[in-house]
This record gives structure tokens, C-alpha cells and sequence, in this order.
């Protein structure tokens, strides 16, 4: 006689193929959280990629996540505070380059999160319009309508005086003047960059910045042309800019070797100079000579 198979052995197996049968209902669903890399303050994004009880993805295939945004803690609000602070005597585009730079891009902030974040301009008018808006948007989006709700007019805001001595600081300049190219875009159109180094480099932008140039590099920039009629983006003039300094170093470097050639030369030359000073003495002694027989 056949001995019977145990009908639990059967079920123990199902079980562990499944992995759902059995459990509870209100077992919370397993969950993979992963932080969302992009520049500062990421830790206040988690991406989400529920099991649904599908067959998990191949590893060649990535799930696209779900970007949650949970409240910030006071901490991070302080490290906010003290990281997109306005300097004293800092310019108002000088101050929201370093807050992009900073990664004003990548936070998102309801209005009550915004309200506490305090003066971060140090002017009222700003900070006031900061917190304004009670839905969720990008710090970056916050600062910009801020700036454009406080200075309707372009012309009210201006960038560093002055003109800069090295090209890194020209270049700084160049994104300062697309950022003010940024405070007046329409922040509803999809198609504007919000990235100052996206933005393009119109002529009256490019006239300022050969205007602020040091005299070593406006004669040069000022016959600079663009071969397209597409204005080149910001980021593409600083690749331009950055290959222009490399020449010009090397041209440079190639007539100081020169100078330093010429200046060898002259000093071998300046070595055969004690002879005509033996041949002056002769002289003198020759003339010393004849008055003594006079």
C-alpha cells in the first residue's frame, strides 16, 4: 500500500513561490528606497518602486520611480538658511547664481516651508514673495518670481559693476547677466531653460560683457562673431572663452620663450665686453706715455 503524501508539505511549498498567501491584510508592501542623486539636499526626496505581485523587472531594465516629497525637518530648514542666505553686500543676481549654483534647482518647498525659511535676501519685498505661493515648486522657481515681483523692470536690476580681471570671473559675469535673462522669462513656458548656463547668449548680452572686459581682452572679444545665426548658449561661449585663455596662455608662454632666448643671447654677447675695456686701457697707457716725453 502506498503511503499518502502529507497535504502541508504541498501547501508549505506553495507558499514560498507566492510569498502572499497567509500573510495579512494590513502588512504594509515591501518597499526599495534609493535617494534621488542630484546636487544638494537630496535627502529629502525617496524614490518608491512598489511590488504589485508582477513578475520583477529583468536587471537590464530599470523602474522608473516615484519621486515623494516628505516635509524638511528644522535642521535641514537652518542648513537652508545658512547655505541660500544673501552675503551683506552681496548684488541680488550675484546672490540666486550662488543659490543655483547651490542647488536652489532641486528643492521643493510648500508655502508654509518657504515662510520659514526667513530673509533670505535681506530685502523685505523678496522674502515676503518667497512664501507667497501655497503650492509645492523648486526653490529656484521661488527666488526668480520673487526677484520679478520685486523689480518688475529690468532695468532696476543690475549686476556687479566693475570690470573683471580673469576669465573664470568673466565668465562668472556672463552667467550673472543670463540669470537676469532668467528673472524675466515666463515661468509657465516649458520651452525656457531655467538653467542660466542654457540660456542664449543674445548680442546685448555679449555687448556688456566685452564692455566690462579688461583692455588685455576687448580689443580681441570685440571681433568675435558667431558663424550661426542661432545664438550659442552660455554654457557653449564659456567653452569658447575657456579655448581662447589656452591660446592665448600659449602664445604667451611662446613669447616669453622668445624674450628669454633674446635675453640669453645678449648676455653671451655682453660676455666679450672685458676685452674692449684691456683694449681702452692700452690706449689710455699709450697716451700717458707720449705726454711724458713731451
Amino acid at each position: 500500500m502506498a503511503t499518502p503524501v502529507p497535504a502541508t508539505d504541498t501547501v508549505a511549498t506553495q507558499t514560498l513561490v507566492t510569498g502572499t498567501e497567509g500573510e495579512p491584510e494590513n502588512q504594509p508592501v515591501p518597499v526599495s528606497v534609493a535617494p534621488i542623486q542630484k546636487k544638494k539636499y537630496t535627502r529629502k526626496s525617496v524614490c518608491l518602486v512598489k511590488d504589485d505581485d508582477e513578475p520583477g523587472p529583468s536587471q537590464e531594465e530599470e523602474p522608473e520611480p516615484e519621486v515623494i516629497t516628505r516635509s524638511l525637518s528644522q535642521s535641514e530648514l537652518r542648513d537652508m538658511r545658512k547655505d541660500f542666505s544673501c552675503h551683506p553686500g552681496e548684488h541680488i543676481i550675484t546672490w540666486l547664481l550662488r543659490c543655483w549654483d547651490n542647488g536652489a534647482s532641486s528643492l521643493e518647498l510648500d508655502g508654509r516651508e518657504a515662510k520659514q525659511l526667513g530673509s533670505l535676501s535681506r530685502e523685505g519685498g523678496i522674502d515676503k514673495a518667497i512664501g507667497k505661493k501655497a503650492q509645492a515648486l523648486s526653490l529656484w522657481r521661488r527666488l526668480l518670481s520673487s526677484a520679478r515681483e520685486r523689480y518688475p523692470f529690468s532695468e532696476d536690476v543690475i549686476c556687479r559693476p566693475g570690470k573683471w580681471t580673469t576669465m573664470e570671473g568673466g565668465i562668472q559675469y556672463l552667467r550673472e547677466l543670463a540669470v537676469r535673462e532668467l528673472v524675466y522669462y515666463d515661468p509657465d513656458n516649458a520651452q525656457l531653460p531655467t538653467d542660466p548656463d542654457e540660456v542664449q547668449c543674445t548680442r546685448p548680452m555679449w555687448r556688456k560683457f566685452v564692455q566690462s572686459a579688461p583692455s588685455s581682452y576687448a580689443n580681441s572679444l570685440a571681433v568675435l562673431a558667431w558663424k550661426t545665426e542661432e545664438a550659442p548658449t552660455v554654457d557653449e561661449v564659456a567653452g569658447r572663452l575657456h579655448q581662447y585663455e589656452e591660446s592665448l596662455s600659449s602664445s604667451l608662454i611662446s613669447a616669453v620663450e622668445k624674450l628669454s632666448q633674446k635675453v640669453q643671447q645678449l648676455r653671451e654677447d655682453m660676455s666679450y665686453s672685458p676685452p674692449v675695456r684691456t683694449s681702452v686701457s692700452a690706449i689710455q697707457s699709450k697716451h700717458f706715455s707720449a705726454q711724458e716725453r713731451i
